[in-house]
C-alpha cells in the first residue's frame, strides 16, 4: 500500500472536508458544523477531518435534491442505467485505493475492502441491465373494449442510512437500484467511516458531471440526532433504507410509519450453522472460521451460533479451536493478515461485557477471550465459547468474534435451537443428507431471510433479495424484485369503446 497521504489524495480526500454534497459543484460549506474526526481503528492515529452538516445544511441539499427529482424522474429508464453503467466503470478504476481505504477506516482486512467494492461494481452492472426491465403487467378487464395494466413510477428522494461494517456497499445496494428506478438518493453513512462516503462522493461527481447532473447523489453526514432525526421525518422523504441495531430501527420505523412512509430495516443478525453427522467437517470448519472471524464479527451476516450434533461435536469444536489459534491478528492492509481490529472502544466494551455474562450463565471459553494490547487498544482475540444451553446471552447479537458451540441430538431439536432466537437474518445446514436438507428449506425449518447449504452465512451475492425476518427487520436490499421497493405502482385502465360500462355488472340510472 502506498502512504495514507498519497491513498487520500488519490481519492479526492483533503484535510479537511465538507460533509453535505448534492454533486459535482454541490459541497455546502458551512462552517457552523462540528468537526468529526475520522481515526484509523488499527494504530489511533487521526486520518482527517470533517465538517458534519447541520440542519441547515440538510435544508439545502434537501430542496437540490427535490428539485433533481422533477427532472431525473422523467429520464428514459435505460438513459438512467448509462448514468449507473458508468458509475460501475468508475469504481473499477479505482477499486484498489477505495477497497484499501475501506480497510484503513474500517480495519477489515484488504480483500474484504477490495470485496466490498466488488459488490459496488456488480450491483451497477445489475441495475444497469435492470433499467431495461422494468417491467409492468397488462391485466385482463372483465368490461368489453377496456384494458387493464399496471405501471411503476419513480418514487422520490430515498435516504440510505448506513452502519459501518459495510461503509460503501450497502449505500450501493440502494443507490443504484434507486438511482435505475428514477429516485434521487440521499446518503447518511456511519459517523465511524466518513472518509469512505467523502471518497465515493468525489466519484459519484465525477460521473454526474459527465450527465450534467446535479442533486440526484446527495451525502449528507452528520450526526443522528439532527440531520438524521430530520430524515427519518421528513415526508420529501418517501422511503428510507436503514442498516443498524435493532433497538435504533424500531425508533426508526416509529418514526417514518407515523407518517405513512416506508422503510427498508436491515438490523440485528444472530446467524447459526448446523452441523449434522453427515456434514464435511472440512468444509464446515473452512466456513465457520471465515463466518465468525471475517470482519472481526461485524457483518450482520457473521456467523454467531454453532449447532452440532452429539456424536461429531468433539471434533468439529477441537478442530475450530485449533483453526482460530492460527488466526493472524494485525494490520488489515498487511499482507497474510486475516483479522483486523473492532471498529472503536464501545465494540471491544461491549465484547468485554458479553464475554462477563457468558462466564456468569455457565459459559466455558475455548479459546481466545481476551484483549490484544500489544498489537492495539482495538484488537480482540476471536473467541470460542462452549454452551450447555442458548442462555440470554446466546440470544443477543454481540458485534464482535464470538462462537457459540450447542449440541444437540435430533435434527427438530436442532432446528428449535436455530429458530429460537429473536433475530432471523443469515443461517446454513452443512449436510450430504437429503431429507435434513429439504427439511431444513422447508416451511418448518429455517426462519431466516437467508437459507444455505454447505455454505456459510456470509457472503452473499447481489443478485439474491438480502435481508431478514423478526427482529432483522424484515427489509431486503439488492437483487431479485426488489426494485419494486423503490418505486410506486399505478393501475391503469383504458376505455376504448363509446359506452361506460361500470364493474361488477352493475348498472346506475338509465
Amino acid at each position: 500500500m502506498k502512504s495514507v497521504e498519497a491513498l487520500l489524495e488519490k481519492l479526492n480526500i483533503q484535510e479537511t472536508n465538507f460533509g453535505a454534497c448534492s454533486g459535482p459543484d454541490g459541497w455546502i460549506e458551512d462552517r457552523g458544523g462540528r468537526e468529526l474526526v475520522s481515526y484509523n481503528p488499527t494504530n489511533g492515529q487521526p486520518l482527517a477531518k470533517v465538517i458534519q452538516a447541520t440542519p441547515a445544511a440538510y435544508q439545502t441539499l434537501m430542496t437540490r435534491a427535490n428539485q433533481a427529482f422533477e427532472t431525473w424522474r422523467s429520464w428514459p429508464a435505460p438513459r438512467r442505467g448509462q448514468v449507473i453503467r458508468d458509475l460501475g466503470y468508475a469504481l473499477r478504476e479505482l477499486k484498489e485505493p477505495l477497497g484499501e481505504l475501506v480497510s484503513l477506516e474500517m480495519g477489515k482486512i484488504r480483500v474484504e475492502g477490495m470485496g466490498e467494492v466488488q459488490e459496488m461494481i456488480d450491483i451497477c452492472e445489475f441495475a444497469t441491465g435492470l433499467s431495461r426491465q422494468l417491467y409492468g403487467l397488462v391485466i385482463a378487464s372483465e368490461r368489453p373494449r377496456h384494458r387493464m395494466m399496471e405501471q411503476w413510477h419513480p418514487l422520490g428522494i430515498v435516504g440510505v442510512i448506513s452502519a459501518f461494517n459495510f461503509p460503501v456497499a450497502v449505500w450501493s445496494w440502494n443507490t443504484a437500484i434507486a438511482a435505475a428506478a428514477g429516485d434521487c438518493v440521499v446518503w447518511k453513512p456511519s459517523s465511524d467511516v466518513p472518509l469512505c462516503a467523502v471518497a465515493v462522493q468525489h466519484i459519484t461527481n465525477r460521473v454526474a458531471a459527465d450527465y450534467g447532473l446535479d442533486g440526484v447523489f446527495n451525502l449528507l453526514i452528520g450526526r443522528g440526532s439532527e440531520v438524521g432525526e430530520l430524515m427519518l421525518n421528513d415526508p420529501r422523504m418517501p422511503l428510507i433504507s436503514f442498516t443498524g441495531s435493532t433497538s435504533m430501527g424500531r425508533h426508526v420505523s416509529e418514526v417514518i410509519a407515523r407518517r405513512f412512509g416506508r422503510s427498508i430495516l436491515e438490523l440485528g443478525g444472530n446467524n447459526a450453522i448446523i452441523v449434522t453427522p453427515h456434514a464435511d467437517l472440512d468444509m464446515a470448519t473452512r466456513a465457520i472460521l471465515f463466518g465468525a472471524v471475517g470482519t472481526a464479527g461485524q457483518r450482520c451476516t457473521s456467523t454467531r451460533r454453532i449447532i452440532v450434533q452429539r456424536e461429531v461435536a468433539a471434533e468439529l469444536t477441537n478442530r475450530l479451536v485449533k483453526a482460530y489459534q492460527q488466526v493472524r491478528i494485525g494490520d488489515p492492509l498487511a499482507e497474510g493478515t486475516l483479522m483486523g481490529p473492532l471498529v472503536n472502544q464501545g465494540g471491544v466494551d461491549d465484547m468485554m461485557a458479553a464475554l462477563e455474562r457468558v462466564r456468569a450463565e455457565g459459559g466455558e471459553i475455548l479459546t481466545g477471550g481476551g484483549r490484544l494490547p500489544d498489537k492495539g487498544a482495538l484488537f480482540v482475540e476471536p473467541t470460542i465459547v462452549k454452551m450447555s444451553t442458548q442462555t440470554d446471552i446466546v440470544k443477543e447479537e454481540t458485534f464482535a468474534p464470538i462462537l457459540y458451540i450447542l449440541e444437540y441430538d435430533t435434527l427438530a431439536e436442532a432446528m428449535a435451537l436455530h429458530n429460537g432466537v429473536p433475530q432471523g437474518l443469515s443461517s446454513s445446514i452443512f449436510s450430504t443428507n437429503m431429507l435434513e436438507i429439504e427439511t431444513f428449506l422447508s416451511a418448518a425449518g429455517s426462519d431466516c431471510g437467508i437459507a444455505n447449504v454447505n455454505i456459510g452465512t456470509s457472503g452473499a451475492e447481489i443478485g439474491g433479495a438480502f435481508g431478514g425476518e423478526k427482529e432483522t427487520g424484515g427489509g431486503r436490499e439488492s437483487g431479485s424484485d426488489i426494485w419494486k421497493y423503490y418505486m410506486r405502482r399505478q393501475t391503469n385502465t383504458i376505455n376504448y369503446s363509446t359506452e361506460l360500462p361500470l364493474a361488477q355488472g352493475i348498472k346506475f340510472g338509465d
